[in-house]
């Protein structure tokens, strides 16, 4: 059994004396693991830094087995992850959520095509929390648990839509939430790609994004909390000058 692909590098861990497991997103085979021999050697471990692009070969004498990748890198992003606070921890929630809510072996190429995009955009501070609120939903979309937001869930209105139903998913709008209103989550503007946002809007939408990522997503996979880089993310973009 054997492939070629391209993949986004999502964690690598040391496997014996010399070698590497790492765990990719891949283009048309989704995320997917395997050694790579001579991984720690000093040719190959420079290669292997998180949200690197690399050209993966696997092979494998069954499909279900672990294999082995041989790994050419095409475009590293350490320079641009080590650009600044928001780029490192930009990158750093972006694969930590991939591993955690990626089904291993499951293509999903247009996700994977947004977070090569995403992943292109770090250290473009003034645009990179926006452009990642919009891959989150994409995220939410490609698991299935994308929200609808484009009219009220009660009167079908498209205007005046101000909460997101944590039940549905669905926007609401102001008038139609009454006494349940307290009970709804935040809809900013910026969370339907209505006009520019400040960052504190961008990190108020991300805790909506979020409440389906910890409610919806993560009991669905059996995990645990999300990870903690996202929540460090958000704290930065909140605190943003």
């Amino acid at each position: 059994m054997d492939w070629r692909d391209q993949g986004i590098l999502l964690s690598v861990r040391r496997h014996g004396e010399t070698s590497a497991i790492i765990d990719t997103f891949t283009a048309s085979h989704g995320r997917h693991a395997g050694v790579v021999r001579g991984g720690t050697s000093r040719r190959i471990a420079p290669i292997l830094q998180p949200g690197a692009q690399l050209d993966l070969s696997w092979r494998a004498r069954l499909e279900e087995h672990l294999g082995s990748f041989t790994v050419e890198p095409l475009r590293s992003r350490a320079a641009a992850a080590m650009s600044g606070r928001l780029a490192l921890a930009g990158l750093n929630a972006v694969v930590s959520l991939l591993s955690f809510c990626l089904p291993e072996r499951e293509a999903h190429p247009r996700l994977y095509k947004q977070s090569e995009q995403l992943l292109d955009l770090l250290g473009q501070d003034e645009i990179w929390p926006l452009a990642y609120l919009r891959w989150e939903l994409a995220l939410l979309d490609a698991l299935g648990f994308g929200l609808d937001l484009s009219a009220c869930a009660v009167t079908g209105a498209s205007d005046d839509l101000v909460y997101v139903s944590p039940r549905s998913g669905r926007a609401v709008s102001a008038g139609a939430a009454g006494e349940w209103a307290d009970r709804l989550l935040p809809l900013p503007p910026c969370l339907r790609g209505e006009g520019p946002a400040s960052d504190p809007e961008i990190a108020l939408a991300l805790r909506t994004t979020g409440y389906f990522l910890e409610h919806r997503v993560a009991p669905a996979l059996g995990h645990a909390p999300l990870p903690q880089a996202r929540e460090r993310l958000i704290d930065l973009i909140s605190r943003l000058p």
